[in-house]
């Protein structure tokens, strides 16, 4: 974390600096040829201009460029989105920007301009002051960028005493911050340390300290990868609404084409270290100028689009790897579009209407006939489950406890033959806990887990061996799984002896597509990608009859996760094996699940098939889910400044590429009733200005429609255990019936249409639409982390002998 303040005369908020001076060779080369960049300086030179900026590694070939002639400039106040695939350059440019480079790195061309102020220019000292006073950097691992030793508040108060204040108003300033980032009591949370904090509330806290002094240049790397939905929408509303507040330029690196294509204005496109495609944001993901943008987007899961509607275009083969020589366009080999004048002569980067810019030399009609390229979905909006015959697979009264807190709450799963359950809720809802448990890892507890109608044991030391080869299981990392000392071929081979499977090393990497040189090298060579297509090589080798996949694809690239997601698929069609898939993605699960189940907070709150469950969520607590996950992948009218123009669910944009002003009126209201909402805290009290927003107007309804039924459902015994616990969601929930929900527990509804959902509300009472909910509690969070803390002890010595 690159810690961050503003220092300048009083009053006028400008760093005081000293005049350019000599460039200094700290991991910055002195040649350094300025570039042009095309669009000009911003206003009065306010902002960030990168120009011509070429960074290079040092290695035993000599000079290996990393990233080459990359320019663009974003304006106070906007948000500029860098998109590619991992090793393109993403995160060396990002570096680069502040000159925090690694040893050997240096940046041999270009220049980088922040305000005016030319930062390849400053000596050591003045660097070193410019970081202070006008850098923030956000990085991807929140829990890194915090001292585990200190308190948040602490911490906080640091940063705000490097800009002169006094000790005392250090401490009441942190608490503030952090009220700003809406954390809930964030007296209570500066009193607290970083692992008691939530991941999403650990992200909250490091963009605080960012934003503490007021950066000209906020560089976000990568900031919600691994968050939840309902975390990730949180935290880009965040940072939408404080980047207006601190007006500075703006740059967020992400693989997300999703959260770019929400949050940015425009977007440059890297491959290979090059800028292949920039443009406004709505227009580059509606209508992309470069086939590599067009196959990207093809690669991405849409919310409700199940693989019988539309499969996954994952991109074939691989980006260069830095210093491999390249003859032509550099994305040719991967190219359906590729000629011979692709193959022979590199393309420029040539500006087009609308303030676009694409380096291909087939932009225009030809693009329209590459495979992604317009995006278009056919089909139904998603499965409707597989058939149901005799189960393969029942979980009855599963309950898990790590400590004193129960994770796994009396949990009830069928799995059907050749059948796809997709698990999904937010971190610490138990998904991982229970996944670990039918692969018979993680604690002890109580219930059963049947296979073919055969009870199997708790632990898989206890299971023989015919049970350990018919459940298999995908862990997140396979890099936990995978035994660093063994070549793949090693490893498959001892799994297929191991499990007694019919195939041969062979025929697994083949389906796996697995390169044959890739089976003579360790798992340090391999990409994560190729490290997870061998984890599930391996998973096949037994002839499973169930794999657990728990967050398979969260950490990949979404053209490799596509690739995975693809490579699942097959292997399921192939071999008829049934699937239990752990995901916080909602869009990934939609893809691949007959059916969906819901957990929170160690139940399950609703079950049914896929297509129904997104397309009509019957909880709360799932409408909620998908409203954030539909709100990231699409891109609502509150996330876009007025007038912009905006993809809609099918990748286009209005004819005129604005919103209009009636649109611009409706969106003005949705914003201003999302406030409001917001500001009516989670026990349903009005808020400060007298009014009590739209969930509330929400939940009225709701009680109204209830009231008549109150009494007759708590006399009638419906809902199952009555005492002062009541339903898990109904601190959060903006639909709650008091007197009700808060102390009486909810029964499981079967509604008739496959769903069963557990809930005091009939489904007709829920609406279809956003439904906002309050951040999870304190308590909540900690038990979160607690659980989590507890899993982490076991996880690589159970990965190890789940191999062994």
């Amino acid at each position: 974390m690159t810690w961050t303040g503003r220092v300048g005369a009083a009053g006028t908020g400008e760093p005081r600096l000293p005049a350019p001076r000599e460039p200094v060779a700290e991991g910055v080369g002195v040649a350094r040829p300025r570039g042009e960049n095309p669009h000009g300086p911003g206003p009065a030179g306010r902002g960030l201009r990168v120009a011509g900026l070429s960074v290079s590694y040092r290695t035993a070939r000599g000079e290996t460029p990393a990233v080459t002639d990359v320019s663009f400039d974003v304006a106070p106040g906007e948000t500029y989105g860098i998109v590619g695939e991992s090793g393109c350059g993403k995160t060396t440019l990002s570096r680069a920007l502040g000159r925090h480079l690694p040893p050997g790195a240096s940046i041999t061309g270009g220049g980088v301009t922040v305000d005016g102020v030319e930062v390849l220019d400053l000596s050591p000292a003045d660097l070193r002051r410019w970081r202070t006073t006008s850098l923030a950097v956000v990085h991807q691992e929140a829990g890194s960028s915090l001292d585990p030793t200190m308190r948040i508040g602490a911490q906080l108060a640091g940063v705000l005493r490097l800009q002169g204040r006094g000790r005392a108003e250090a401490r009441r300033e942190a608490v503030s911050l952090l009220a700003g980032v809406r954390l809930p009591d964030p007296a209570a949370i500066a009193r607290r340390y970083p692992h008691q904090l939530s991941g999403g509330q650990q992200q909250r806290v490091v963009i605080a300290a960012a934003l503490a002094t007021r950066p000209r240049l906020l560089v976000l790397d990568e900031p919600t990868t691994g968050l939840d939905a309902t975390v990730q929408h949180e935290i880009l509303d965040l940072v939408w609404a404080l980047r207006a507040e601190t007006d500075a330029a703006v740059v967020l690196i992400s693989h997300d084409l999703a959260l770019v294509g929400r949050l940015c204005e425009r977007v440059g496109v890297l491959y290979a270290g090059r800028m292949v495609e920039e443009g406004p944001a709505a227009e580059v993901m509606a209508s992309a100028r470069h086939p590599y943008t067009s196959a990207l987007l093809a690669s991405v899961p849409r919310l409700g689009v199940s693989r019988h509607a539309r499969e996954l275009a994952a991109i074939p083969g691989r980006p260069p790897v830095p210093g491999e020589e390249v003859r032509g366009c550099a994305f040719a080999p991967r190219c359906a579009l590729a000629d011979d004048l692709c193959r022979e002569r590199t393309p420029v980067l040539e500006a087009a209407p609308g303030g676009r810019r694409a380096r291909c030399h087939h932009t225009g009609a030809l693009l329209a006939a590459a495979p992604g390229a317009t995006g278009a979905v056919t089909g139904p909006a998603g499965g409707t489950g597989a058939p149901r015959g005799v189960p393969l697979l029942e979980v009855r009264g599963l309950t898990r406890k790590y400590g004193r807190t129960t994770v796994v709450d009396g949990v009830d799963l069928t799995i059907g033959r050749a059948e796809v359950l997709g698990l999904v809720g937010e971190s610490g809802s138990g998904k991982t806990t229970v996944a670990r448990a039918v692969a018979g890892l993680g604690p002890r507890g109580t219930g059963t887990i049947a296979l073919h109608g055969r009870e199997l044991a708790a632990t898989v030391g206890r299971r023989d061996a015919r049970d350990r080869r018919r459940v298999q299981m995908v862990f997140q990392n396979p890099e936990t799984s995978l035994n660093p000392s063994h070549t793949i071929r090693a490893i498959l081979t001892r799994a297929v002896r191991g499990l007694g499977g019919s195939r041969t090393v062979a025929e697994l990497s083949a389906r796996a597509n697995l390169d044959d040189h890739l089976l003579d090298a360790r798992p340090d060579r391999l990409s994560g990608g190729q490290k997870q297509r061998a984890a599930i090589a391996r998973a096949f080798a037994g002839d499973p009859e169930l794999v657990v996949c728990d967050e398979p694809v969260s950490a990949l690239d979404v053209s490799v996760q596509a690739g995975v997601l693809r490579l699942l698929s097959e292997q399921q069609r192939l071999t008829g094996t049934s699937y239990l898939f752990i995901s916080h993605d909602l869009a990934v699960v939609g893809y691949l699940a007959d059916r969906i189940a819901v957990m929170y907070r160690g139940r399950i709150v609703e079950e049914g098939p896929a297509g129904r469950v997104l397309s009509g969520p019957h909880h709360p607590y799932t409408a909620s889910l998908v409203a954030a996950s539909r709100a990231r992948l699409d891109g609502p009218e509150s996330a876009r400044p007025a007038g912009t123009a905006r993809a809609d669910g099918t990748g286009r944009v209005d004819g005129a590429g604005q919103t209009g002003e009636a649109e611009r009126t409706d969106e003005s209201r949705r914003i201003e009733q999302t406030r409001e909402a917001e500001r009516t805290d989670r026990t349903g009290q009005v808020n400060g200005t007298g009014q009590t927003g739209e969930s509330r107007r929400l939940g009225e309804t709701a009680r109204t429609a209830e009231a008549g039924r109150v009494g007759k459902t708590a006399r009638a015994g419906r809902t199952g255990r009555a005492g002062a616990t009541g339903c898990g969601f109904a601190a959060r929930c903006p639909l709650r019936i008091e007197g009700l929900c808060d102390t009486v527990d909810p029964p499981v509804r079967d509604t008739g249409d496959g769903h069963a959902v557990r809930c005091h509300l009939d489904a007709g009472d829920l609406p279809r639409a956003a439904v906002p909910v309050a951040a999870p509690t304190a308590r909540e969070a900690q038990e979160t982390r607690e659980t989590q803390d507890g899993r982490e002890s076991r996880k690589a010595r159970d990965a190890r002998e789940k191999e062994d």
